[in-house]
């Protein structure tokens, strides 16, 4: 990690950083074959960027990040003409007031949720609910445009947090996100809660598996409404952590109305410093499908820095629902197997 300190004070300066995230992946069943293919962005996602600090005077500060998202494999950037698809936010930061950030920025189910979660706890980016609709993975449709965050400072470990994205258009309803959430954390427990409300946005239907929803092709799905609820907790005893989940989602189109809904929980063990082993269930369900995730994972830490891992998930789903785990394609049928092995390095 490289940071340029300003002459100052030791609270002013620009941090670079980054995380690369390679290896290799066996897929049971993509299309009715198996596949061994390359693999990215496992652990964590890959990505580069830059925080920024700078001291103001009275404990206030002006904070800023630019964070872009890449491809190890190819060196793409994840979104084609987008610089800092990640986040891309300036603002302004005081240990009594909170913090107030305006720009491209994440939402508070990434935020607040996510670090509750399967696939956030146990290092797996494929254990991330189906299609993502619940917006915990921080990818190209979770993100939130002309967004107005505020975090409030902690007062005895609980802490909230509201998000406004607006539609830029005449409409002021068109295409805005509103957003509130809470978090607590103290001694060995943190929990968590979010709600939020979308208009006229993009969800990853097609990564599901569905064909077709809610009466469009589920690669073009675009919600009138969306409203999600969720909640979650964490809590430590010694070497093992356990975490349970919950997230709903309402999605409405037209006359036509849905709830995606999912379950989780999970463990990690500590066996020694440098010795993890992971596991997770998780059970998510939408208009008559269901999907049950099973994941188990090692990971080996050579240093604070880098990792080596060795990861399985089973994808489950009822008749008539194929299996679609992220990165392994369309199974042919109701069940997919992943194992993934790999390295992570962060800078």
């Amino acid at each position: 990690m490289c940071s340029l300190a300003g002459n100052v004070s030791a609270q002013t300066g620009v941090t670079m950083y980054g995380s690369l995230d390679a290896g290799g992946a066996y897929v049971s069943n993509s299309a009715g074959s198996a596949l061994f293919k390359f693999n990215q962005s496992n652990m964590q996602p890959d990505r580069w960027g830059f925080k920024g600090v700078e001291y103001l005077g009275g404990g206030l500060h002006t904070v800023f990040q630019l964070e872009n998202g890449f491809f190890t494999g190819s060196g793409a950037s994840v979104s084609s003409g987008t610089m800092w698809n990640r986040q891309a936010y300036v603002g302004l930061a005081s240990p009594t007031a909170g913090t107030l950030t305006v720009g491209h920025q994440s939402s508070l189910n990434f935020d607040l949720l996510t670090p509750l979660s399967n696939a956030y706890l146990a290092q797996s980016w494929n254990a991330f609910h189906p299609g993502n609709i619940d917006n915990l993975a921080n990818s190209a449709t979770s993100s939130v445009n002309n967004a107005i965050k505020y975090r409030s400072a902690s007062y005895h470990g609980l802490s909230a947090s509201s998000l406004i994205g607006l539609g830029n258009t005449t409409n002021f309803g068109f295409g805005n996100t509103f957003s509130a959430g809470v978090n607590f954390a103290s001694g060995n427990l943190k929990t968590a809660a979010i709600y939020s409300n979308q208009h006229n946005r993009a969800f990853g239907v097609a990564a599901t598996g569905l064909a077709t929803f809610q009466g469009s092709p589920a690669s073009a799905y675009i919600a009138d409404r969306s409203e999600t609820f969720g909640a979650g907790l964490l809590y430590t005893f010694g070497s093992l952590r356990v975490h349970g989940l919950y997230t709903r989602v309402r999605l409405e189109k037209g006359t036509a109305s849905d709830v995606y809904q999912s379950y989780e929980a999970g463990a990690e063990y500590q066996l020694t410093l440098a010795n993890q082993v992971t596991g997770g269930v998780a059970t998510t369900t939408m208009s008559g499908h269901r999907w049950s995730q099973i994941e188990v994972g090692y990971i080996y830490s050579l240093s604070r820095s880098t990792q080596l891992y060795l990861q399985a998930l089973c994808e489950h789903t009822n008749a008539g629902t194929k299996a679609y785990l992220s990165i392994a394609g369309q199974s042919s049928n109701e069940n997919q197997v992943i194992v993934l092995s790999g390295m992570h390095h962060t800078f």
